[in-house]
């Protein structure tokens, strides 16, 4: 779409071949005096060591998983075990080569990872700096802890004890694990050793380590991110998505941010070739070497090689060349590090889809055993030093997991005495001044031709004699949040916007239109469409101190990314205790017109998520003053808008839309008509048809209405409506959303409990049908109308008084539900 990029068919209409780079398979062949002389003897042990001590942590946890019982300490662990004994060789050797400023984002199987790259930070931070990580981290009362029950020779040792306790603590779920027991063994995570967030599902951490490498290539702070993912992985969307994302060419072509290029974010994946039970080469992939599958993504290749994982002088190796090109602006990079998980994919696998033979041909190139003797045939160690620091490895392992299973050093969660304290981690609750200092802007705000043409407009929509004023006369929803993103753009830097056609084009609503000409690429840029990698790197680069606006053009599209908002955007602040946070405002239309797949209001959808905040303003005032607030928290909100208020007018707040900067408080419904004979709860745009039934009620039946618009669904302060309907005695919730498992039958249920005194009828919801949305000609006979809402009040609420039905809603909501409607 840029007008800078000619699409020239002279030359997209050439004949011509198309040509791969060469992808290095197993290129590694640096003789081992070469890499003693340039590492020294004393980090080559380390690298051994470090092994040992992966295999022995996990070692304890499978014993503990099939026994329950290690080295004569007893427990029964009741938590999941992913083991990846056979593949340290690729965890260490990754870990060799990268810096404390490096991240690496895991996978399910990732202990190795986490226990490596902790190890690797401690070897080279100074001895001040591992204390001042210690001391700062909660106050210092895990160091306090280790102190007196590990001790440590010195800092090194010291911290040593403290990477292993605080791990193992989290995977046994104490109260004193690295997550405060709430993220467990696939989610744990220490980030100032670089051990980013662990992640459960299966490739979920190529979105989200491409969005921390966004933060670096726009925040700074130097380094790179790694994601790890299994072989298994590419067989998922979300990593093409993200493999796309992070190569874009945008970042060369239309960005000027130094270095130029794609993000600094490596691509690792353990190949030991299965996912689970099925066998990637042969089976379940159509590739016959992993590293191939990066000619689909760029010219580059994504500088694409085969490791031998079993290695871990070959893994650093690649690893260290990878990383300078990252930092030289030349990324991606992917990494097919072939290894072999000798363990088996849980502690139930029972090994049916191996044999015997294979296990034991790639025992024998086991990393410890192989490097191991690689050592002793150099004179590095001898035998009886290797057997001695396996000891060692093991006494350390024993040493931790007694501390991390005894209760009074390691403590057990107590839900019971605190029942709500996992229910404290799900929001930050914080609001932050927007920043003082302005962004440097491609032109003058105030002379862009959108501003302009609204300092024209009315604030409200009622002119002088109170009539109506069109969208053309009047600041409109649209308007509204564009003005609220405006602000926040002007004055965060770290905020960036981005999704499907949000430049040029304005937004696919015009949300944005008049923002293409202020801010630069990247700070406002068009994505893909790929609603996972949109989600994912929003969430990575949150992680990393970012804050993202990104938009899913429609909320139908959500299902294009179920998982990174239902369980990584959703979930991080919580899993880590609330020490990480989660700035992502995600946009998401409401449609109409379009039909089945293009109208759908998910509102209920996202509310039954625990940790998401859910807005969905139907006015003007309240749009500008929600989307102020959304921007400004630290919790994930999906702000849902409606496709048919954006040229809507504001008729309530006096005054209308303020020309300044204001903020709505989250989670409080608002009385935008007052009655004393029924109550209407609406949410988004069924605000308008319940006025127009209102207005009708009053003036053909004599009834007064209240009609409170909910704003939000999540935060929603219960006490404006059961005041209400302490006042009138009935309720009717209007949606658009289905009705069936919506959220104003979670209100209304709640309301029947907590007011069930009060009321003179049950509750009433009026919704959308059990059944596809329609086109634009039968959209009336679907959503709730006026005259619907005027149907069930008088049908149900008033049946004494003589009233004509004049809906279609005359089914029979017994017989429907009995067919599944």
């Amino acid at each position: 779409m840029p007008k800078a990029l000619f699409v020239d068919p002279a030359v997209t209409r050439r004949a011509t071949t198309l040509a791969f780079p060469a992808i290095p398979v197993h290129a590694y062949a640096r003789p081992f005096a070469e890499e003693r002389a340039a590492r020294g003897d004393a980090a080559l042990v380390d690298v051994l060591r470090h092994m040992m001590l992966v295999r022995e942590f996990e070692a304890m946890l499978a014993s503990f998983k099939a026994t329950g019982a290690y080295a004569g300490i007893q427990y029964a662990y009741k938590g999941p075990a992913h083991l990846s004994i056979g593949q340290e060789g690729a965890a260490v050797g990754a870990a060799l080569a990268l810096e404390p400023v490096d991240h690496v984002f895991g996978n399910h199987r990732s202990h190795g990872e986490f226990i490596a790259k902790g190890l690797s930070a401690i070897a080279r931070l100074p001895a001040a700096d591992l204390v001042g990580v210690m001391e700062g981290w909660k106050g210092g009362a895990l160091l306090r802890t280790v102190e007196t029950n590990l001790g440590g020779a010195n800092e090194t040792a010291l911290a040593e004890s403290f990477l292993l306790f605080g791990l193992l603590a989290e995977i046994f779920m104490r109260s004193n694990g690295f997550n405060g027991g709430m993220g467990g063994s696939m989610h744990a995570f220490f980030p100032p050793f670089g051990a980013y967030p662990n992640n459960a599902i299966v490739g979920a951490s190529a979105g989200i380590a491409t969005g921390a490498a966004l933060a670096r290539k726009l925040i700074g702070g130097g380094g790179i991110t790694m994601a790890t993912a299994g072989d298994g992985s590419t067989g998922c969307g979300p990593v093409w998505e993200a493999m796309n994302f992070a190569a874009m060419a945008q970042y060369r072509t239309l960005w000027d941010v130094e270095p130029k290029g794609g993000l600094p974010v490596l691509f690792f994946f353990n190949n030991n070739f299965y996912a689970m039970g099925g066998q990637t080469i042969g089976e379940t992939m159509g590739w016959d070497r992993l590293s191939r599958i990066a000619a689909a993504v760029n010219v580059d290749a994504l500088h694409a090689e085969t490791v031998d994982g079993t290695n871990p002088l070959a893994v650093a190796d690649a690893v260290a060349r990878k990383r300078a090109l990252l930092l030289a602006g030349e990324g991606p990079a992917l990494l097919d590090v072939e290894c072999y998980r000798i363990s088996g994919h849980s502690t139930t696998d029972a090994n049916a889809y191996r044999t015997k033979e294979e296990i034991e041909a790639w025992s024998a190139v086991d990393p410890i055993l192989r490097f191991g003797g690689e050592l002793v045939g150099a004179g590095v160690l001898t035998d009886d030093a290797v057997a001695t620091m396996k000891a060692d490895v093991a006494e350390t392992i024993a040493r931790i997991t007694a501390a991390a299973v005894d209760p009074a050093i390691a403590p057990i969660v107590d839900v019971a005495a605190d029942p709500v304290l996992i229910g404290r981690t799900m929001f930050s609750d914080v609001e932050r001044p927007v920043p003082a200092e302005p962004v440097p802007t491609l032109s003058d705000p105030a002379a862009n031709a959108r501003i302009r043409q609204n300092a024209k407009k009315s604030r409200t929509g009622l002119g002088p004699a109170g009539e109506k004023l069109s969208a053309m006369r009047a600041i409109t929803l649209r308007d509204g949040l564009f003005e609220a993103i405006l602000h926040h753009m002007l004055n965060d830097r770290r905020l960036i916007a981005y999704g499907e056609e949000c430049r040029e084009w304005g937004g696919a609503f015009g949300v944005y239109r008049g923002l293409s000409d202020i801010l630069p690429h990247d700070r406002l840029f068009n994505s893909p469409i790929s609603e996972a990698a949109i989600v994912a790197t929003a969430v990575g680069y949150a992680l990393e101190g970012g804050r993202a606006l990104v938009e899913l053009m429609y909320g139908d599209f959500i299902g294009r990314a179920g998982d990174e908002i239902f369980n990584q955007m959703a979930k991080w602040q919580s899993m880590s205790a609330g020490e990480l946070r989660m700035p992502v405002v995600l946009r998401c239309s409401v449609g109409s017109k379009y039909g089945a797949q293009h109208s759908q209001d998910w509102t209920a959808l996202i509310a039954h998520i625990p940790g998401l905040k859910v807005f969905y303003p139907a006015t003007p005032y309240d749009a500008k003053g929600l989307m102020a607030t959304a921007l400004s928290g630290d919790d994930p909100v999906v702000f849902f808008e409606s496709q048919r208020l954006y040229d809507t007018p504001e008729f309530f707040h006096d005054g209308g839309v303020p020309a300044d900067y204001y903020r709505v408080p989250a989670g409080v419904p608002d009385v935008k008509r007052t009655g004393d004979d029924l109550t209407i709860l609406t949410i988004g745009p069924s605000l308008y048809p319940a006025l127009e039934a209102a207005k009708e009620l009053e003036e053909s039946h004599g009834l007064t209405t209240e009609v409170i618009d909910a704003r939000c669904l999540v935060p929603f302060d219960y006490e404006p409506l059961l005041a209400s309907v302490r006042r009138t005695g009935r309720l009717v919730l209007v949606t658009e959303a289905s009705e069936r498992g919506s959220f104003p039958m979670t209100v209304a249920a709640n309301v029947t409990r907590f007011a069930f005194s009060d009321l003179k009828a049950p509750p009433r919801v009026i919704g959308s049908p059990n059944w596809i949305v329609p086109g634009a000609d039968m959209e009336s006979t679907y959503f709730p109308q006026a005259h619907d809402i005027v149907d069930v009040v008088m049908g149900e609420f008033f049946s004494w008084r003589r009233a004509n039905r004049r809906g279609v809603r005359t089914w029979d909501d017994l017989a429907l539900a009995r067919k599944g409607l």
